[in-house]
């Protein structure tokens, strides 16, 4: 298969996690979709994304979570030029979003 033809998203499996209603069905959903190791590491991601957004450092994120400094930079990366997923997870949870309102400051 040719390298460079990019596969396209099935978009079923998110619509399929748009129709859950509570934490309890999403946790059941995702124990069977992921294995425990899968499920850990996001979970992980997802932890060092919310210690990076509220501006802890590497070495402070590393004893909190046990992520590596790989994981740590590529959490890193996608808070700051990913698709803002995080961003809009941590909005609606209403948490504020680090970088929130800089733009305007400056101005």
């Amino acid at each position: 298969m040719n390298k460079k033809i990019k596969k396209t998203r099935n978009e079923d499996m998110y619509r399929a996690i748009l129709t859950l209603e509570n934490v309890d069905e999403l946790m059941k959903f995702f124990s069977d979709l992921c294995t425990v190791s899968e499920l850990n590491a996001m979970e992980q991601r997802f932890q060092v994304a919310e210690l990076l957004n509220q501006g802890l450092i590497y070495n402070d994120i590393l004893k909190k979570t046990g992520a590596s400094s790989a994981t740590i930079s590529r959490v890193n990366r996608s808070l700051q030029y990913g698709a803002d997923g995080y961003a809009i997870a941590f909005r609606r949870m209403g948490l504020p979003v680090r970088g929130d309102g800089e733009e305007e400051e400056d101005e």
